[in-house]
């Protein structure tokens, strides 16, 4: 009886996604499709969005109702977060709808069958180089995935991910990787330790096209390589990483924001081990050596960001909740 209640599929799923932050980032070159040809290593870290998607109507469980599936979609209000068809969460609802025939793919079906509601609780900031939209479009991945018992596995909704953004794939895994080419494609790496960030937030964001388009304009292609944070994430030394953090978007960031270098050299003034702008900004991270320096590190540059947190990494991959 007990097993047979385990199978029955659920009608909420709550999906808490966290952030990333790059601990390395070189641009190579424009490729030919009009990407950039990137290598950077990416890792989780604890500031979270929460996607919880329930299935509503008398008919949710049955297999043909669910050809006429709705989709309808809420937000906490957030500035800067869309709350239309041109929210990626919505988006990766779309995918999943087109994937598995449910609601034909379409704006939401023939109005007869039941509903799916899609509901975001906004943590991570806008804009911010933290991959907030792609958190939030990995956590619909997997939400849908488990509510319609679609069965299609994590390696499918990584495929499905690379057509919504180059962080989204990424963030399906959570974790720490290596990705090549725009970003899309990944390699979980060896990481050992524990790591304490205080993430500077900045409320006005930063467009990723505009940073790349001023990338063009002030860099050149870089040859870093990653071995040095490699190396540091393999033996857990927090110190080495500091030292290799790297991040040639930084400079475009500081070219559209001047003031971001002031607020990367305040959080090494305060005593950070290293500190960067986040993928294109403008939040900027700075790593602490404990937990307990985190906290007085964001309180020493408190007065110098609009918000600041602390987190820590690897924080892992999407968690999921079933009931």
């Amino acid at each position: 009886m007990g097993d047979v209640e385990q199978r029955q599929p659920p009608t909420r799923v709550r999906v808490r996604v966290p952030s990333k932050i790059n601990l390395f980032l070189t641009v190579r070159g424009l490729r030919d499709d009009g990407y950039h040809e990137l290598v950077t290593i990416l890792q989780t870290v604890s500031l979270y969005d929460t996607v919880t998607a329930r299935l509503d109507g008398p008919t949710a469980q049955h297999p043909a109702a669910r050809r006429s599936m709705r989709l309808r979609f809420t937000q906490e209000a957030t500035a800067g977060v869309p709350a239309d068809e041109d929210n990626l969460a919505v988006r990766a609802a779309r995918v999943v709808m087109a994937e598995t025939g449910l609601g034909g793919g379409n704006s939401g079906g023939n109005g007869n069958g039941p509903t799916t509601r899609l509901h975001l609780d906004k943590h991570i900031p806008v804009a911010a180089g933290m991959a907030g939209g792609s958190a939030d479009a990995a956590a619909a991945l997997v939400a849908l995935d488990e509510l319609w018992g679609a069965d299609l596995g994590r390696a499918r909704l990584r495929e499905l991910a690379a057509q919504l953004g180059a962080d989204v794939p990424f963030c399906v895994s959570g974790g720490t990787a290596l990705a090549t080419g725009t970003g899309t494609a990944t390699a979980q790496v060896l990481t050992r330790g524990t790591y304490h960030w205080v993430v500077g937030i900045t409320d006005a964001p930063l467009s990723t096209p505009d940073v790349y388009r001023a990338y063009d304009e002030v860099a050149t292609p870089s040859q870093a390589e990653p071995d040095a944070v490699l190396q540091a994430l393999r033996t857990g030394d927090p110190e080495a990483l500091g030292h290799a953090l790297h991040n040639d978007l930084e400079v475009a960031a500081i070219h559209l924001r001047p003031d971001l270098a002031d607020k990367r050299d305040a959080l090494l003034g305060a005593g950070a081990l290293g500190a960067l702008v986040s993928g294109s900004g403008p939040t900027v991270v700075g790593l602490a050596a404990t937990a307990q320096e985190a906290g007085r590190l964001r309180d020493a540059v408190s007065d110098v960001f609009d918000r600041v947190e602390v987190g820590s990494s690897p924080a892992g991959g999407p968690e999921v909740w079933r009931d």
